[in-house]
């Protein structure tokens, strides 16, 4: 479906006044009902709307309208620009607009997502406040030039982010977080046969020489206060 002219009424009043075109062909080029145009020619509708000339603004050409009135069937053609409008790049999506009002506030929401959060990204407290790298590396090491004064506050209710947005990022956070613990070589439980195993009970052929010195080391102390005892019970 083509796209009407700027102003229909007005279009449609100019050509009803200085053309000879019938209801119909000039309800199809305005987009209009052909009873709204025959009411327009009756001034029955658009009282005091003034004609709009569609050649002077280049929406119509005189010779389309020539041909028109002399093919009562004829639809008219809305005239190709010679405008070339610029075609408009696509940009990438920047960091989250934060009003003016509110960027005094995204100290305090990224101090409160580095302490309840910490295992979300640089990347995605970017994108949920709409800061800078090098902001959130001041604040994480408390050089930044409000430190002392900062306190932490849910961005959510500071407005600057959705609740949906945080659990999002939040969620994707913890589903990356075992990779990366898997990748860091993290340390993981033994098998059930091997933490249940009974370890062998040593023989005695393999006892440590250590263990037999000590036993032979006690027997003669135990001689010798033996023989003390004796001597004393015959002097006596």
């Amino acid at each position: 479906m083509s796209q009407g002219p700027l102003m229909p009424k007005a279009t449609a009043v100019w050509l009803v006044e200085n053309t000879s075109l019938a209801f119909e062909q000039i309800a199809d080029f305005c987009k209009l009902h052909p009873l709204e145009v025959k009411g327009i020619a009756d001034g029955e509708v658009a009282a005091g709307i003034k004609g709009l000339d569609p050649v002077s603004t280049g929406q119509l050409t005189r010779d389309e309208i020539e041909k028109a009135q002399k093919a009562p069937h004829y639809k008219l053609k809305p005239a190709v620009s010679k405008v070339k409008l610029p075609e408009v790049k696509r940009t990438t999506k920047g960091p989250r607009y934060t009003p003016l009002s509110r960027r005094q506030d995204r100290p305090n929401a990224i101090l409160w997502l580095l302490r309840n959060h910490p295992e979300l990204k640089d990347a995605q407290i970017i994108r949920l406040v709409g800061t800078t790298k090098s902001t959130i590396q001041q604040i994480r090491e408390r050089t930044h030039w409000n430190s002392g004064s900062l306190q932490p506050m849910d961005p959510v209710t500071l407005g600057l982010t959705t609740q949906i947005a945080l659990d999002f990022e939040v969620q994707r956070a913890a589903a990356d977080r075992p990779a990366a613990l898997a990748a860091e070589g993290g340390a993981s439980l033994l098998p059930t046969e091997v933490s249940t195993a009974r370890e062998p009970e040593p023989d005695e052929d393999d006892a440590p020489r250590g263990g037999r010195e000590e036993r032979i080391d006690a027997d003669s102390v135990f001689a010798r206060l033996k023989g003390r005892h004796q001597d004393a019970d015959d002097e006596e």
